[in-house]
């Protein structure tokens, strides 16, 4: 598998690695500048420990160069494909200072990245025949949501909106003040279409059957089904019959996946493909000349 998951926003990768490396050594790295000769030079490997689908060599070898823009890089694998154990992905020769100083932020990173890529092409394998589409949520790391938005498109997947101020999504702490101000959310959904540009995409979460219909009526583009059973969302599905996307969220698993796209829904929702993916085991094996 090799997707093309697009780019990195480069202000956003700019702010992460920047901030990282000043967490990292906000005045140096001690130990290598009392250790290593300034002379010495590192060539480092990139290498896979376990199989997985890789996300954010590139950002690897942008947390190197923030670091020394005089270390040199090979990528061997691009993100967005698959590689074995074993498999070299990219290689980085430069002064070992500077190499060991970005080593770690470069290796979370990229770890991390590569560990939501292949937790997001397990679901999209998971639906695979279906009509659903596998998305993510606002369930991401602060400060690190463009970049894991970006691991689920390496895996195939693809995101939700990317902020509350992308879209209007209304959920259920929305509805129940709306229903203790006593405005019914048939009305609510018609007011703010009325003051919303025509771009505006508008979603509406329910969490039962007979509420769908009031909502889809009133004009909206997706409806959410939230924690419904296989056998609610097939009804849910027959209810909106096709006047507007449908949306299941909850209760999504590995194990639930499959039966949940088989209900006809046109868009699955997983929180889990950010907050709760495994960073994956890649090494950085080192080899200094001095």
């Amino acid at each position: 598998m090799t997707t093309d998951p697009g780019t990195i926003p480069p202000h956003a990768l700019r702010r992460v690695i920047e901030t990282a490396l000043e967490e990292d050594a906000p005045w140096g790295d001690v130990t290598s500048e009392t250790l290593i000769p300034a002379e010495a030079t590192a060539t480092a490997t990139l290498t896979a420990r376990e199989a997985g689908v890789l996300s954010g060599v590139d950002v690897f070898v942008a947390a190197m160069h923030a670091v020394d823009a005089s270390i040199g890089a090979v990528v061997h694998v691009a993100d967005g494909s698959r590689f074995e154990p074993g498999e070299v992905l990219a290689t980085v020769t430069g002064p070992a200072r500077s190499v060991l100083r970005a080593e770690r932020v470069g290796l979370n990173l990229v770890q991390r990245l590569s560990g939501i890529a292949t937790a997001a092409a397990r679901y999209v394998a998971a639906v695979d025949g279906t009509a659903a589409r596998i998305v993510d949520t606002r369930k991401t790391t602060p400060g690190l949501r463009a970049l894991e938005r970006y691991a689920v498109r390496c895996g195939g997947g693809h995101n939700h909106r990317n902020s509350l101020s992308d879209a209007v999504l209304a959920k259920d702490n929305h509805l129940a003040v709306l229903l203790a101000a006593g405005v019914p959310i048939g009305t609510a959904i018609r007011d703010a279409r009325d003051r919303l540009g025509h771009t505006v995409h508008v979603e509406v979460e329910v969490d039962r059957i007979d509420q769908i219909e009031p909502v889809v009526s009133a004009g909206v583009d997706t409806i959410m089904l939230d924690n419904f059973t296989p056998e609610q969302l097939v009804e849910g599905v027959r209810v909106v019959a096709g006047r507007a996307l449908v949306e299941a969220s909850g209760g999504v698993s590995l194990e639930t996946v499959a039966a949940i796209a088989a209900t006809g829904v046109d868009v699955i929702s997983v929180g889990a493909l950010t907050h709760s993916a495994r960073a994956l085991d890649l090494g950085l094996d080192i080899d200094v000349a001095v």
